[in-house]
Parts: C-alpha cells; sequence; structure tokens
C-alpha cells in the first residue's frame, strides 16, 4: 500500500469528507474554500470551528495548503494526488462530448496524419485544454538498413521496410567514421533486423552490442547508436508529437503563473522530452494522470497531464492521446474524454491498416 493510500485510509470519515469537498470546490471553482463553505454542505452538523480543526490537521500532513491569507485552502500536489488515486470519480462520457469527437472522427478521408491533426483540434476543443497526439512510427518488419557519407559530418541512414516503405535521415556520425566503420555497421544491424520492427531491433541491438562488444569496433557501435538515435530521439518529435489548443492555457493562466505557461509554450514549440512521452505510453495501458511535477515532460510549468495510449489490430502501443492543462482540471470529465479517444484512434488506425 502507498503511503498516500494508507493516509486515507487511516482517516476518519469527517476528515475524509472535509479533505474531499476542498478539492472538489478547489477543482471546480479555482478559489480556496473556506470552514463556512464546507459547513454548509458537510452530511453532518458541524461548527465552523470544527471544521477549521480537520483543516489544520490536513495542512500538517502536507494535503492541503493557504494560497495567502486567506482562511480558505486548496490541496497540494501531493493532496491532489491522493484525492486522483483515492476518491476521484470518474464519470461517465457525456453524449455532447461523445458527438462532438465522433463527428471529428466521421471524416475518415485523407492519411493518418491528417486524421491525427483532426483528433488533436477535437480533444482541445472538447476538453478547452492543449491536446497532444504522438503519432504511431512504422511498424512494419525491417528488411535493409545502410549508412551513406555524405561530408566529413554528415551521413544518411536509410531504412527499407518489408511492405515497401522507406525511410531516410540525415545526422551527425561520431568524429571519424570512414566508409568502412559504416559498413560495418550496416552489417552488424542487417544481421539483426530481419523480421524485426524498429522497435524490436532497438532492444536486440542493445543486447547484443553489450554481449559482443569486444567484436565489434568502437566507431561502427558509435554508428549504431547514433543511427537510432535519430528514430528514437530528436529526429521524430516534428514528425511524431501533434500539439493543438495552445492558446486555451493562456485563459487559464492567472498572472503569476503566466512564466510557467511560457516556459510550458517553449517546450511545446521545441517538442522537447518526446522520449519521456514515448516512455509514457510504453508503460502500461489504461489513462494515466501526472501532476504538477511528477510528469516529466512539462514539471516547470506546474500543469497536469492525462494521457493513454492507443493500440493497432495486434494490441501493440503505437502512439498516444492526451490533455495537458493546469493542475486544477475537472479530471472526472477529462479522463473518460482521453480514453474513448484513445480507443476510437486505435480502432481506426487499425480499419485502415
Amino acid at each position: 500500500m502507498s503511503d498516500n493510500s494508507q493516509l486515507l485510509s487511516e482517516m476518519n470519515d469527517r476528515t475524509r469528507e472535509v479533505f474531499r469537498r476542498v478539492v472538489q470546490g478547489y477543482l471546480d471553482s479555482g478559489d480556496p474554500v473556506g470552514s463556512r463553505t464546507l459547513t454548509r454542505t458537510m452530511s453532518e452538523k458541524v461548527s465552523a470551528a470544527t471544521v477549521r480543526n480537520v483543516m489544520s490537521d490536513l495542512e500538517f500532513m502536507g494535503l492541503l495548503g493557504s494560497p495567502h491569507t486567506s482562511a480558505g485552502r486548496i490541496p497540494t500536489q501531493q493532496g491532489l494526488r491522493m484525492f486522483v488515486d483515492g476518491l476521484l470519480e470518474v464519470n461517465e462520457l457525456e453524449t455532447n462530448d461523445r458527438q462532438r469527437i465522433d463527428e471529428t472522427m466521421g471524416r475518415n478521408s485523407g492519411d493518418v496524419g491528417g486524421l491525427l491533426d483532426r483528433v488533436g483540434a477535437a480533444l482541445s476543443c472538447v476538453t478547452q485544454g492543449a491536446s497532444l497526439v504522438l503519432a504511431p512510427k512504422h511498424e512494419a518488419a525491417i528488411k535493409h538498413i545502410e549508412f551513406v557519407p555524405l561530408a566529413a559530418d554528415r551521413a544518411l541512414v536509410v531504412l527499407v521496410f518489408s511492405d515497401g516503405h522507406v525511410e531516410n535521415r540525415v545526422f551527425n556520425p561520431p568524429l571519424g567514421a570512414t566508409p568502412s566503420s559504416m559498413r560495418e555497421a550496416a552489417n552488424f544491424l542487417n544481421a539483426l533486423a530481419e523480421g524485426k520492427t524498429l522497435t524490436e531491433l532497438g532492444t536486440t541491438i542493445r543486447r547484443e552490442i553489450d554481449n559482443r562488444r569486444q567484436e565489434i569496433d568502437v566507431l561502427a557501435r558509435q554508428l549504431v547508436d547514433s543511427g537510432l538515435a535519430v528514430w528514437e530521439g530528436q529526429g521524430e518529435s516534428y514528425e511524431r508529437l501533434i500539439v493543438r489548443g495552445r492558446s486555451n492555457l493562456i485563459a487559464e493562466s492567472e498572472t503569476e503563473g503566466f512564466e510557467r505557461i511560457k516556459t510550458l509554450f517553449d517546450d511545446l514549440e521545441r517538442k522537447r522530452d518526446i522520449v519521456e512521452f514515448l516512455q509514457l505510453t510504453e508503460e502500461g495501458e489504461g489513462v494515466r494522470i501526472f501532476i504538477g511535477s511528477e510528469n516529466k515532460l512539462f514539471s516547470l510549468s506546474g500543469s497536469s497531464l492525462v494521457v493513454s495510449p492507443y493500440m493497432n489490430a495486434d494490441r501493440k502501443i503505437i502512439g498516444a492521446v492526451g490533455v495537458i492543462g493546469p493542475t486544477r482540471l475537472n479530471y472526472g470529465r477529462i479522463v473518460p474524454i482521453v480514453d474513448y479517444t484513445a480507443q476510437l484512434v486505435g480502432k481506426l488506425i487499425s480499419n485502415r491498416s
């Protein structure tokens, strides 16, 4: 049992109700919740002084905080985490939300990129947050890999897939790379690649390099790492991460939070840390919620991310959809929207293939 779960289980009914009502009140209004407000909504008749004492205890436990001289309280990041994990009531997907998403998806023409762009626009519109859509990478089996020198500091890595699809990217080879070391790197990769997808190949390569370190030239090893990095890191960011609805975040930000939102915008514009976003999608099925600094991608922004992977017909995770906004998100409404959208995208992409 986690510390938060244990803490929640040890609370008496009154403390749990005060905590839940403070968090829900803050999520609904964005304002601190005071003891007088709570006394009017509590299920049992208690005095404002009693509620204040409970709120003080919750503050001592690190679950509530006082934003300024107001007598009201707001949840801390730890408090929000505990609420989401233990007390959040996820709503049924609202009919209007479902219809708006379905209408966007219904125009099932054009390529996958166009479909996912519409998905992002629909998600940001329905949730009034910024949407993130991670497009699938090409997951057919690899047929051939080749390194082509272009200049002393530039080379081309070419991937040919079994379905005839070809991708090539320019990258910076390690210092001292020669046509000979490039051939050795390509031969090493081709010996391992046959019948494997790019994702499967990455895991195999790292294991083989560790096992056969003495057999493989240092430059060839560096070339292999450089070639893989083109697909797994910065090389893909501009093609695979679709961001829509940045302007919605401005409307949600307060003056003191504007610098955090600007930092988030800068991150989104550069589409940094896509590797971390990929990892979020590969760590398990279902919707995941990252609050504040738990979110590796946007920890400086004080934002929350609700994200869910989507799968192909073989039940392999190939991408993700998500919504990012302030920590004061309507989680009960956003979670089913993201979940439904992810499942729908997976079905549509499976049908196309």
